[in-house]
């Protein structure tokens, strides 16, 4: 890992070096949100990014274990006009701008389930594995104005495993149109008890596996999350971008023996080459 993050901090070194793209402020992504991944510097067509990032997380929902992880980061999109078709890590998906103040997506995703090996500390001895899910990511933003300051999002999260929603504001912050600078948003998640008792839920028969005590959430309130995305054109070329999350959960999650602490963190770093 170390060896990772030296490649990194080598790359991003080099990158600084090279001449500031100034022509970015005359490109438009489709909204000017860094969180959207737009790398069609607002022309119609094809438009391909690949990076690696490093993030410091949570080992699983609920851990207070904690460590360093490289991921990949970019996508491949096809833009005409206002919408965009993508295909990113998991997830295959549209977004499309309507009357410039809304933001509709939707995506198929997969979520990668847990493993017992997820927990150094032997934490998770006894669940077992939980299966990787396909679900259908719905969602909507709708800004204040057209230049997408404030505004409000909205998203369901539906699967074999369950439903989550969330509601939520945010706020970007910066004058420009191509998608760096930075945003901040807060946002209220709400699950359903199949989705609470795949992450926090322990049956009669995990019970007897792990010595954890039989639990089953009902559903309602999860947590509390704040998100800060920031992302900066280097060059012509080259992409930083970083995010930090952070997720409080609601009293009866964080009562879960499965829940070795009340909150999920992440923070991470990387850098994108578009072609």
């Amino acid at each position: 890992m170390k060896s990772i993050a030296n490649v990194l901090l080598a790359v991003l070194l080099l990158v600084l070096a090279s001449p500031s793209a100034s022509a970015q402020d005359q490109r438009s992504g489709v909204v000017p949100l860094p969180s959207v991944d737009d790398f069609t510097r607002g022309q119609d067509g094809w438009a391909f990014a690949l990076g690696l990032g490093v993030e410091y997380e949570s080992a699983y929902e609920g851990s207070d274990e904690f460590g360093f992880e490289a991921t990949p980061a970019g996508a491949v999109q096809w833009r005409r006009g206002n919408d965009v078709f993508y295909w990113a890590g998991e997830a295959l998906g549209w977004r499309g701008l309507r009357s410039d103040i809304w933001l509709l997506e939707a995506a198929v995703a997969f979520d990668e389930g847990r493993e017992e090996g997820d927990s150094d500390d032997g934490r998770l001895d006894g669940l077992g594995d939980s299966d990787e899910d396909a679900e259908l990511v719905l969602q909507a933003r709708r800004a204040f104005s057209d230049d997408w300051r404030y505004w409000l999002v909205g998203r369901v999260v539906t699967g074999g495993s369950g439903n989550l929603g969330l509601f939520g504001l945010g706020r970007r912050f910066g004058d420009r149109n191509d998608g760096t600078g930075s945003e901040i948003s807060v946002v209220a998640v709400f699950h359903d008890s199949k989705y609470a008792n795949k992450d926090f839920g322990v049956t009669a028969a995990q019970s007897a596996a792990s010595g954890l005590a039989e639990t089953d959430l009902d559903g309602g309130f999860r947590s509390i999350g704040f998100n800060y995305n920031y992302r900066m054109q280097l060059s012509e070329k080259w992409q930083l971008f970083g995010e930090a999350v952070y997720e409080r959960y609601g009293s009866d999650v964080a009562d879960s023996p499965i829940a070795r602490s009340d909150y999920e963190a992440e923070i991470g770093v990387g850098l994108i080459y578009i072609f």
